[in-house]
């Protein structure tokens, strides 16, 4: 495979390594959708099965309230939250039947038409992190303690975007409060202010950064002057800065390598935009993308995969190489028009790629090369509502529900539940695997999802 995803797994690493948890980046969650940005963990295999009486490891109640996904390096577990300085903000009372809709228009007496007020009380914008072996808050670092200048949906809150590593710094990014740099005992290196965003009906921020070798990459797509930027990591130098024309997008951006070129894409409403990493010269672009394009694009074969679902359903295979506007011509390998994800970005798991209907528990499994459908928008029981994007491994898709529920199905062209399961607690945030546990931040706590083993004494 020509393609592969320029990611920190091709990153010099440095620090000290634990004999107890993997070095290599593949063996662990760095970053908002896996080692290797598919969704894929290539050296995990957690259970299958669990409930609030097996499997689970450790149980942690977070402070505080964040949607963004567990980043893990070695014994490390990195998450964002922002915690009410005053009195705690309500957790989201999710109809999960009838999922609100992150970008629609208010509109009375339905889901996803109300967002919240602008908040009267400050917020601490904090990052933890979290022994992995204990369960336990090793370190607690306020990045900023503010009152928000605008509210956010319902379904979300003020940290929703994933924080990011390379096994020496931990990026932590919460948008218009702030872009720090921290070394992974929670001193700040650097920090950067980029504004304040002002979103589409005052839904929030959610686009988490990306990362390659040392160039840091941040897309600032909201009401006002867009942009997408690009940082030193070691310095917090400004290396580029693209202006860009787009309405509120919460898609992040991804660092593909395509015969040795670097490029770095953005998914927004009506187009898929490409630019050179080192410079931010455009390279090409795509029309097709519905309104609120939420979904982080994949690659894979040779092709980009950028999926959109509201207010219709795009899903288009680009191919990379080219360069120009690639709309309407023969570097769309193929495309799909129904039953594509809202919210929840696909997995690329070999030659499959999994995605959901809007943001229903309706999975669809297509061959990547050619487009044909293995199954399409088949209903998952056990599972109600679909923020998280799926995760594979082990031969396995694992699917949470926000009711819950999670369903665990066979990687293979039919349609096959290996387990259903059932935890107490809601869940928006995506899961990440690694080794032989799996972690899911719901509204309320950090699970670690793991079987028992002669070491687990040790480790507690």
């Amino acid at each position: 495979m020509n393609t592969r995803i320029a990611l920190v797994t091709l990153l010099a690493l440095g620090g000290s390594r634990s004999p107890m948890f993997g070095a290599s980046p593949n063996q662990n969650w760095p970053q908002w959708r896996g080692p290797t940005a598919t969704g894929l963990a290539p050296k995990a295999d957690p259970p299958t099965s669990w409930s609030e009486e097996s499997n689970v490891k450790w149980k942690l109640k977070l402070p505080g309230y964040g949607t963004s996904t567990p980043i893990i390096w070695e014994n490390q577990i990195f998450i964002q939250t922002a915690i009410a300085a005053s009195k705690p903000e309500p957790k989201p009372q999710a109809s999960v039947a009838a999922s609100a809709e992150p970008g629609e228009r208010p509109r009375r007496g339905g889901p996803g038409g109300i967002r919240s007020d602008k908040p009267m009380e400050p917020y601490q914008f904090t990052l933890l992190a979290i022994d992995r072996g204990a369960g336990k808050i090793a370190w607690q670092k306020l990045l900023r303690q503010e009152v928000p200048h605008e509210g956010h949906h319902p379904d979300h809150g003020f940290a929703s975007a994933s924080p990011i590593t390379d096994g020496e710094h931990v990026i932590s990014y919460f948008g218009s409060r702030g872009l720090y740099c921290l070394d992974l005992n929670g001193n700040v290196i650097w920090q950067k202010e980029l504004g304040k965003m002002q979103t589409r009906n005052s839904f929030g921020e959610g686009s988490s950064p990306a990362l390659f070798g040392h160039v840091l990459v941040v897309n600032w797509d909201h009401e006002g002057s867009d942009f997408v930027v690009a940082f030193d990591k070691t310095n917090g130098k400004e290396l580029w800065r693209q202006p860009r024309n787009e309405p509120t997008g919460w898609s992040t951006p991804l660092v593909v390598k395509h015969n040795n070129r670097l490029q770095v894409v953005i998914s927004a409403p009506g187009k898929v935009r490409s630019y050179e990493l080192a410079t931010g010269k455009p390279i090409w672009e795509c029309a097709g993308m519905t309104e609120n394009s939420i979904p982080t694009p994949v690659a894979g074969h040779d092709m980009l995969f950028a999926t959109s679902g509201f207010r219709g359903a795009a899903l288009l295979a680009i191919k990379l190489g080219r360069t120009g506007d690639l709309t309407g011509t023969d570097a769309i390998a193929w495309s799909h028009n129904k039953s594509t994800p809202y919210v929840p970005s696909p997995l690329l798991y070999d030659d499959s790629i999994y995605f959901f209907s809007r943001n229903d528990a309706t999975l669809s499994c297509f061959d990547a090369k050619t487009g044909k459908p293995h199954y399409e928008a088949e209903r998952l029981e056990g599972v109600v509502g679909m923020y998280a994007s799926p995760v594979g491994a082990a031969g396995r898709v694992y699917i949470l529900g926000r009711d819950g529920g999670a369903v665990v199905i066979k990687k293979s062209d039919k349609l096959e539940v290996l387990a259903t399961n059932k935890l107490a607690d809601k869940f928006d945030a995506s899961p990440a695997a690694v080794g032989r546990e799996l972690y899911l931040r719901g509204h309320e706590n950090l699970y670690c999802i793991a079987e028992p083993t002669k070491t687990a004494a040790i480790t507690k």
